[in-house]
Formats: C-alpha cells, sequence, structure tokens
C-alpha cells in the first residue's frame, strides 16, 4: 500500500449550505478542524503520496496544513472532475492505485479506506466505489446497474429523473481508479449537467462503456460516509464523533457517568480511574490525571491541566491553568491564568480576577495554601506555601508563606 497509492484529497468548496464565512472544512467536529481527521486517516494508513486541492479562501485552510503537504489550488471551482485533473498532474510520474477523499468526511475510518484499497487491488479493478444503502438517499448521486448487476454508473441528485430517485444505493465519493483508466476517462468528462460542471462520477459510466472493471464495497455504518453540508449535519457529525471520543476513554479506564451529557473534545487526555460528571465541558489540549474527580457543571477550557487525586466540580470554569495533585476546587468558582501547587484547598465562590482590562495576569497559589470562600484574588499576585485567606478576602498583594490574611483589601492577621 506504501508505494502503489496516492491520494486526492478534495477541499476546494465553498460550502454555501454552511452559511458561513468560514471554509466548510474549517468548521470544527469536537474541536478540531474536519479536514484535520482525514488527513489523520491518511497519516495512519502510511500513504506517503498525496495531494489535497483547494479552493475558497485557500490561504485560510492551509494554515492547519502540517508541513510536507502537497496542495494545489483550483482557480476556477468547476467540478470534482476538473479538481482530480489538477491533482493528478501535481502527483507528476505516480503509478498505481489513486484513491479519491473528501475533505468533509470527517468520520470515515482507516478500517473501511483499507477494506475498499484492498478489494480493489486484489480484483485487478479498473475503479472501486465506496457504496452505502440508505432508506432516505436525498442529496447523494445513486448507483445506476446493468442487468447484470455490475455498476454502470452514477447520476448526481439534481440529475436524476424520478425513478433513479427511487435507488437507495448511493454513492458516498469515495473512490478507488487505476491512474491510467482515471485519465483516459477524465479527457471524455464533458459539462453535460445542469450547472456546466465536470463531474467525476460521470468517469464511472465512461470506464464501464470502454469495458473496464466496476465494482464496489459496501460501507457497514452509514455515519462513516456522511459528508458535512450543512449545521445540521455538522451537529450530528459532532454527535457521532463525541460518542467515539467518549467511548475510547471509557474503554482506557475512564468512569463517564452520563456520556449523553459529557462534552470532551478530541486530543484530551485523562488518566484510568478519574470519573467524569454530567454537564461536563473539557475543551481541547486538557489534561487530566488518574483518579480525579470532574464535574458536575464544569468547564475546562484549553490547555488546563490537572494533576492526580484532585477535585474539580460543581459550577466551575478553569481556563489557561495547572492545578497540581491532591487539589480541591468544588464549588461556583473562576480559575483564569493561574498556576496552583500540590494540596491546595480552593473554597467555594473564589474567584481569580486575572483581567485588569488590557491584559490576562497570572496567579500563582503554592502548596497547601488554603483560599477561603468568596475569596478574590486579583492578579498578579501569589500565595504563598501553607498561606491562608479568610472568607470574603480580597487580596491584591503577595501573601508570603504560612502566613494568614483577611479582609477588604487583606492584611496579615497580626499575632
Amino acid at each position: 500500500m506504501k508505494n502503489k497509492v496516492a491520494v486526492i484529497i478534495l477541499a476546494a468548496g465553498k460550502g454555501e449550505r454552511m452559511k458561513s464565512e468560514l471554509p466548510k472544512v474549517l468548521h470544527p467536529v469536537c474541536g478540531r478542524p474536519m479536514l484535520e481527521f482525514v488527513l489523520d486517516t491518511v497519516r495512519d494508513l502510511k500513504i506517503k503520496d498525496s495531494v489535497i486541492v483547494l479552493g475558497h479562501k485557500h490561504q485560510e485552510v492551509s494554515k492547519v496544513l502540517r508541513s510536507g503537504i502537497k496542495t494545489v489550488i483550483q482557480k476556477k471551482v468547476d467540478g470534482t472532475a476538473s479538481a482530480v485533473k489538477i491533482a493528478l498532474f501535481a502527483l507528476g510520474n505516480f503509478k498505481g492505485t489513486i484513491l479519491v477523499l473528501y475533505g468533509d468526511i470527517p468520520l470515515l475510518r482507516k478500517e473501511t479506506i483499507a477494506k475498499l484499497i484492498k478489494h480493489h487491488s486484489a480484483n485487478d479493478l479498473d475503479a472501486t466505489l465506496l457504496t452505502a444503502n440508505v432508506d432516505k438517499p436525498q442529496g447523494y448521486g445513486r448507483i445506476l446497474r446493468d442487468k447484470y448487476n455490475t455498476i454502470c454508473g452514477i447520476v448526481e441528485e439534481k440529475d436524476a429523473d424520478e425513478v433513479q430517485k427511487e435507488i437507495k444505493e448511493i454513492n458516498t465519493g469515495i473512490v478507488c481508479f487505476k491512474k491510467d483508466k482515471l485519465i483516459s476517462a477524465l479527457k471524455q468528462v464533458k459539462p453535460n449537467n445542469r450547472k456546466k460542471e465536470y463531474y467525476l462520477t460521470d468517469t464511472f459510466g465512461i470506464i464501464y462503456n470502454n469495458k473496464g472493471l466496476l465494482d464496489s464495497v459496501k460501507v457497514c455504518d452509514v455515519d462513516e460516509a456522511m459528508g458535512i453540508n450543512s449545521r445540521i449535519e455538522l451537529a450530528k457529525a459532532n454527535r457521532i464523533m463525541q460518542i467515539r471520543i467518549n467511548e475510547e476513554l471509557m474503554k482506557e479506564g475512564v468512569s463517564i457517568v452520563d456520556p449523553a451529557s459529557t462534552f470532551i473534545n478530541f486530543g484530551t487526555k485523562i488518566g484510568q480511574d478519574t470519573t467524569i460528571y454530567p454537564f461536563t465541558v473539557i475543551e481541547k489540549g486538557v489534561k487530566i490525571g488518574k483518579c480525579c474527580s470532574v464535574g458536575p457543571f464544569v468547564h475546562l477550557r484549553e490547555d488546563v491541566e490537572i494533576a492526580d487525586r484532585s477535585f474539580v466540580g460543581n459550577f466551575l470554569e478553569i481556563a489557561r491553568s495547572k492545578i497540581g495533585s491532591g487539589c480541591f476546587a468544588k464549588h461556583f468558582c473562576y480559575l483564569g491564568d493561574s498556576s496552583i501547587g500540590d494540596n491546595v484547598n480552593i473554597g467555594a465562590g473564589v474567584v481569580i480576577a486575572n483581567f485588569n482590562g488590557k491584559k490576562k495576569n497570572p496567579t500563582v497559589i503554592k502548596d497547601n495554601a488554603f483560599i477561603g470562600s468568596d475569596s478574590i484574588l486579583v492578579a498578579p499576585v501569589k500565595i504563598g506555601k501553607s498561606a491562608k485567606t479568610g472568607a470574603g478576602s480580597v487580596v491584591i498583594k503577595d501573601v508570603s508563606d504560612n502566613t494568614t490574611v483577611v479582609g477588604i483589601p487583606a492584611r496579615p492577621i497580626k499575632k
């Protein structure tokens, strides 16, 4: 597979039904641009020769691509056949199988693609489609078969007649070609549809009429092949991907009390025997240690780190902070831009006032400190080891080790 397969990823479309200024393939699924999931699939299949076709706002899309990915620009977005032609030129003298993927199909599993490639190669086919049977095929191209049940073409829904629209087998768009057969067929594609676009799907009828060998592999889980063309489909993809993420975490020893009300972004790392309670939102880049308790009603924003055996929960937001081991922050708190040591107790209603209207300022709370209920820590400020703040204190100056401060503004208790 490594040397005989090249992949073309089509990602040039504007995505008009998304009703957005953001390019379609950059819309996030579980906190990550959907295109990145497709790129992961290519990487996991160890396919080295690849080209991604960009078009609408290609400068923005290029920013999320890993270094080394070959890109081409489809200046006139006039159909998938034209896009593939441009990409083939970029592949140069490559010989073998051309795999066509799409940047807006993030749910596709690598095992499904591997199965498609294997079937294509093992049977020496000219083209092999990934198809699916769906009860409501609206929006998809329909698979046409001859009297011998051989694929003889594809018709897009907007060009289909009423009989063809009743066909339940749909084209997912994912396909393997022999390169030479693809090049030959592309030369014969004409803009004979209503929108005057050059469809890659027309190549199947051309290959069939030239006595080529076509076949299909059916995807078992139809959701895998779902293309995202609207906000409704984006929400559905988020739900499906969230189920996958939660299930993988549970397989690794994380307890998620109610997966349906727990929202964890892609790339989150959570240690064994940690429990995540309902109505918790965990954004990308968060790291949580072992034997922790998180939630309910907690929002952990990007790049938060929580060490082993810490408890955070009950209406709490943490942003850009590191929390040590054995800490407690259990009730109605905001902790932002903070570095918190080990065995720190954060009382109910504590707020770190990290923003002064111009910039975010840091707060440091050292080991074994005790922050009393309703304390406000006005950053930048440091709380020393084993220091304490009294309930309702407003701390505007650093607190030394083993010191207790109270009041507004907080002052050390005289001994």
